[in-house]
């Protein structure tokens, strides 16, 4: 990797662009001299994009502004991309724009920010702004002497070209922090991607109100349009091809460790989207009973269960989220077939329980019974009957966790949204949710039989609410005992 030619504190664009790059010498840039940096300044050709079309979703995230724009009328609303992250000393994460900017905006760029301003002389709505950082300046050296210049990350849209991509009027983001501070009239901001324009609006916001637009936004993404809905699907599509991909390496995997399976549907990801949408879990053996087992470092056995859940999150930044249980030889024990058909049943039971006029907790509840009543069929709760397991939750030391959650630009979709609007809501036609019970017997667990020890079963599929019921996204993986065994047998033939 090569060393950016930039000092240990590399000034600022702000700074760059008021000091020219031939003053500033004393080997603040060691072995740049006067020639070079004036050579730098020309020759170069003009790459100005012109004619671009609209991103795919314009439309889509111009009806997302206009209802934050209702909401909250005559305010001014704030809303980051977040800036990068360092991970150690000179190189940063890969960047992933905060969910409600790119909701917004479909723009995926650091250092951005969408304002809406209240319009003018009482007018009704926003006048809408993104602010971006612009072409990397040739006439300073900004391009060149500056780490997060063009000639070191890739070139990015000037100003012109962001406004043809995403409909809306943009201007410098550098400007923008003066302009904050000078603003007058309340604002909100999404708080925790950019300390900048926080410490911008420290005196002009309050946590309660900012709250209130994270909450509105969050809430605003329960029931998805036709884009997110198209991209979800895509994401399950590409998350299927990862599975496949997967069984197809179980030898490889069981030569070197839970890695090869991690590395392998990383693989998928990168190539069919833009990421992994969270931390891969690839347990195999026990490890399939530490729900979020995500060092990925154990061995992979023949006769035993590998627990996969994993999504592919695409180029839009909307993951799936799909979990298979899979017998690494390819075939199910007497038992664990018995605990996977249990953890099937139940999930048969809770997605037809998803559909529009339903409660939430509906799917879970549903699942969460036929749980209980296997436990109590195989005697591991005494003489306890149903009813009383389920008012008393005893089967939680089984089950664990919730049915599903809510899935979209976050895997944990919705987070922020209040509780009469989620978990005890109402569904309806447009919302994405999970639907993931599952069954785990650790290891160390003296109340239950010795071989039932060190069993973990999950089945987690993605699940859209239709009209007239609902529709499993990720159903081009099969479920069924039987069927898994079939197409591991046909992939790895």
């Amino acid at each position: 990797m090569a060393e950016e030619l930039v000092p240990e504190n590399p000034e600022t664009p702000e700074s760059e662009e008021a000091q020219p790059i031939k003053q500033r010498k004393n080997g603040l840039y060691p072995g740049v001299s006067d020639e070079l940096a004036e050579n730098m300044k020309s020759g170069w050709a003009d790459t100005e994009l012109h004619g671009l079309e609209p991103i795919a979703q314009a439309a889509h995230t111009a009806a997302r502004r206009a209802a934050l724009s209702a909401r909250f009328p005559g305010e001014r609303l704030v809303i980051p991309s977040g800036n990068l992250k360092t991970r150690s000393n000179d190189t940063e994460y890969a960047f992933r724009a905060s969910t409600e900017y790119a909701y917004l905006t479909g723009d995926q760029t650091h250092d951005s920010v969408l304002v809406l301003e209240p319009k003018a002389a009482g007018g009704d709505g926003h006048d809408a702004t993104v602010y971006l950082l612009p072409r990397s300046n040739r006439e300073n050296g900004e391009f060149w002497l500056n780490g997060q210049g063009e000639l070191w990350v890739g070139r990015r849209h000037s100003l012109a070209e962001a406004e043809q991509l995403l409909g809306i009027p943009a201007k410098d983001v550098r400007e923008l922090s003066a302009a904050l501070a000078e603003a007058t009239g309340p604002v909100r901001n999404v708080r925790g991607h950019d300390a900048g324009v926080e410490a911008a609006l420290t005196d002009k916001v309050t946590a309660e109100r900012d709250e209130e637009l994270r909450v509105f936004l969050s809430e605003a993404r329960l029931v998805k349009d036709a884009f997110e809905i198209s991209e979800l699907q895509k994401a399950c599509d590409a998350t299927a091809r990862g599975f496949e991909d997967v069984v197809k390496v179980l030898d490889k995997a069981e030569a070197t460790s839970e890695r090869y399976i991690e590395g392998t549907f990383f693989l998928r990801a990168r190539v069919d989207g833009n990421d992994i949408g969270y931390g891969s879990i690839c347990a195999a053996g026990p490890h399939a009973t530490t729900l979020h087992w995500v060092r990925n470092d154990g061995p992979v056995r023949s006769g035993e269960l590998l627990l996969l859940d994993a999504g592919v999150e695409t180029d839009q930044l909307y993951t799936a989220d799909v979990t298979r249980t899979l017998p690494i030889n390819g075939t199910f024990s007497p038992l664990q077939r018995k605990i996977y058909d249990a953890v099937y049943e139940a999930q048969e039971a809770g997605i037809a329980a998803v559909k529009p006029g339903g409660a939430f907790r509906d799917f879970h509840d549903a699942a969460q019974r036929v749980l209980a009543e296997k436990l109590v069929e195989w005697g591991l709760l005494g003489d306890l009957s149903v009813e009383k397991v389920l008012e008393l939750g005893l089967q939680r030391r089984w089950t664990l966790h919730g049915t599903g959650h809510m899935l979209g630009m976050d895997v944990h979709d919705c987070a922020a949204a209040r509780t009469e609007a989620y978990v005890s809501g109402t569904l309806e036609p447009g919302v994405c949710l999970t639907v993931e019970p599952g069954l785990y017997f650790q290891a160390d667990d003296l109340t239950v039989p010795e071989e039932y020890r060190g069993i973990g079963v999950r089945i987690e599929d993605d699940i859209l609410v239709t009209e007239d019921g609902n529709r499993n996204l990720s159903d081009s993986l099969p479920r069924r005992a039987d069927e898994v065994e079939a197409w591991m047998a046909g992939l790895k033939g």
